[in-house]
């Protein structure tokens, strides 16, 4: 019952609420709402930034899926191998990902920084030209997908490393007696195997990443002029800068949630299945 308690206090009632406010015309200081029905929706129609955001948070979502599904799990297929020094290295990966958003964006902001950041220094002593990383709109978002791979990695990686000491060695020992080699044993036993797995890395990062805020909020604040400015960055800037719109920003979350039942629907659709050995 506390528990249940605490879920409609601090879940429950802010999700109807905010629905409730969806269909307002709620501001800060404005003592009454008036009812405006489905304008605030009829407005995001005709939003042209928020259909940039919108586009922008897909783009980060689908440029990001690849290297969150494949660099955790080679990660993870070579610890799960027995190197040497696995539970060193296996800390050090997870490391990044028990930082703040602040840490990690104020971290990437300096290595990119181009005066002083560590990675224009470099280009410059191999002779290539240094670059504004974060104020090119050809590489900015590029710039912000790189540092949450970066942060997320490895708790993807221990994930996934679960995952593959779940399943028994006597399938790769009967696949060798076989003639399998190690890319043979990979395709037809580890990734199958690994469905689950793959499911919940897929689905958590899809829905992470229409949610992405604080590494653009930190590193490049949506610019620049909108080429990071993703569905959460306008939506905060839409309630708490731009005259408080609660009812509009609302209706943003409303339609951001849409999309996200909806892409984890398909996800679900497309991978689900039992695992049998």
């Amino acid at each position: 019952m506390p528990g249940l308690a605490l879920f409609v206090a601090f879940r429950l009632y802010p999700l109807l609420d905010g629905l409730r406010l969806s269909f307002t015309n709620a501001r800060l200081g404005r003592a009454q709402y008036a009812f405006v029905g489905l304008a605030n929706y009829e407005k995001l129609l005709e939003d042209t930034r928020f259909h940039v955001s919108l586009v922008n948070t897909a783009f980060y979502a689908v440029a990001s899926t690849l290297p969150i599904l494949a660099i955790p799990l080679a990660l993870a297929v070579a610890l799960n191998r027995g190197v040497s020094l696995r539970t060193f290295l296996r800390g050090a990966f997870f490391f990044p990902f028990t930082l703040s958003v602040v840490t990690v964006g104020l971290t990437w902001l300096w290595l990119l920084d181009p005066v002083v950041g560590p990675l224009n220094y470099y280009l410059k002593a191999l002779g290539l030209p240094a670059r504004s990383w974060l104020a090119d709109p050809a590489t900015a978002m590029w710039a912000i997908i790189l540092t949450s791979v970066w942060w997320v990695t490895g708790y993807y990686l221990v994930i996934y490393l679960a995952g593959l000491q779940d399943i028994p060695r006597e399938l790769y020992e009967a696949a060798a007696l076989d003639g399998a080699g190690g890319w043979r044993s990979f395709w037809a036993i580890t990734l199958p195997l690994l469905r689950p797995v793959f499911l919940f890395v897929f689905v958590t990062h899809i829905i992470g990443s229409f949610q992405i805020f604080g590494q653009v909020f930190i590193l490049t604040q949506g610019g620049p002029g909108d080429a990071t400015r993703t569905v959460v960055q306008h939506l905060y800037e839409t309630a708490f800068q731009n005259f408080y719109q609660f009812g509009s920003a609302s209706a943003m979350a409303w339609v951001l949630f849409a999309v996200i039942l909806v892409f984890s629907l398909l996800q679900f659709r497309l991978l689900r299945g039992h695992t049998q050995y």
